[in-house]
């Protein structure tokens, strides 16, 4: 027997929609027969995992705190992705928006002014756009494959960073510890209510999300976007111009990276140091697809990819199991939501080996 795909040749809307929340059940019985093989009870630890972490309001606080990076990365996303240009480099344009906003910030420590925070935003902001405007130029003039680009643009990234808090932004009085000083105030973004970290980056978050659902949907521009992403050849034809769309998207998506980065500095850090991010720009990937490149599903993604990063730390502590079940779990919703995409668009077939049938040499042919 033989098991092949066969395309069902149409799209059912409601389930593309109600795949996320298959995929997200199939995870959590996953998870739980994963707890019942090391041992944990299953629904004790599930609740450890995803209903500890917001069982108060500070809880409620730090879900948000985690999710506002997510969910600025995989705004950003969903723009390159509707045009079907894949960038990967989320986590590196972070990291430059990080490291550029704490450049400048280390250096106007003493400033009052009110043009120190909105200075160094930009320029983390600017940072991100410009990491991501290097994949837009190597696609553009070289035909270089943006996968691989960003790929490596989030390595190099890195090791910028890591060079930067050991050396020339490293702390003179941080006793040795790879770190930049503590910004000054005039640099922080406030925090919106007393005893909580919840900060003024939320509000950025909001803007970008009505701007992006503008942009992909009541915009001329995102209309173009969409049928770059839908028909290369049919843009041209019509006039779109393709590198255009290119620089413009990837720019778009590398500044909300990068202000996801500076905002996490300039937020609950205060410094610039090496664990700036955990993963949120790997992370947004599978937010982006999970929302289904629409921005109102991404708030919605954010908030549970957010939930599994609190719930990890929690069952760490709780239930020592250990780090890595946040990545697991990551990998679980992802491998389900593609694997319900898969079934959605075709269906599965059992055909056996195909024989040509004997016939016997005595048999008359039949008639004409």
């Amino acid at each position: 027997m033989l098991l092949s795909l066969e395309p069902r040749g149409y799209e059912s809307r409601p389930m593309l929609w109600l795949s996320p929340l298959l995929a997200a059940l199939l995870t959590l019985i996953s998870g739980a027969l994963l707890f019942v093989a090391l041992g944990h009870p299953p629904l004790e630890t599930l609740r450890v995992l995803l209903i500890d972490p917001v069982s108060d309001l500070y809880g409620v606080s730090e879900l948000l705190v985690k999710a506002l990076p997510i969910l600025l990365c995989a705004l950003g996303l969903a723009v390159v992705y509707n045009a079907r240009i894949w960038n990967i480099g989320a986590e590196g344009q972070l990291l430059i928006g990080a490291l550029a906003g704490s450049a400048l910030a280390v250096n106007i420590i003493d400033w009052d002014s009110r043009w120190a925070l909105p200075l160094t935003l930009a320029a983390g902001t600017l940072g991100g756009a410009a990491w991501a405007g290097l994949c837009a130029w190597l696609r553009t003039q070289f035909n270089a494959n943006e996968i691989l680009t960003s790929i490596m643009l989030n390595y190099i990234a890195l090791n910028l960073l890591l060079f930067a808090v050991h050396g020339p932004l490293k702390d003179p009085e941080g006793f040795n510890f790879p770190e930049s000083a503590m910004f000054g105030d005039a640099t922080r973004l406030p925090q919106l209510f007393e005893d909580l970290r919840v900060h003024g980056g939320f509000y950025f978050a909001l803007l970008a999300l009505v701007v992006i659902w503008v942009l992909l949907h009541r915009s001329f521009l995102g209309f173009q976007i969409k049928v770059l992403g839908l028909d290369k050849r049919a843009a041209g034809f019509v006039g779109f111009r393709e590198k255009r769309l290119v620089w413009i998207a990837l720019l778009i998506s590398g500044a909300l990276a990068g202000l996801a980065g500076v905002a996490e500095v300039t937020g609950p850090i205060g410094q610039l140091v090496p664990q700036v991010s955990p993963g949120y720009g790997y992370a947004a990937i599978t937010v982006a697809f999970l929302g289904r490149l629409n921005p109102l599903g991404i708030l919605f993604a954010s908030l549970l990819m957010a939930l599994l990063y609190l719930g990890g730390e929690n069952a760490q502590m709780a239930a020592n199991l250990p780090q890595s079940i946040t990545q697991l779990f990551q990998g679980m919703v992802l491998f389900f939501l593609l694997a319900c995409d898969v079934l959605i668009l075709y269906r599965p077939r059992l055909k056996g080996w195909s024989r040509k049938p004997h016939t016997s040499a005595l048999e008359p042919e039949p008639a004409a």
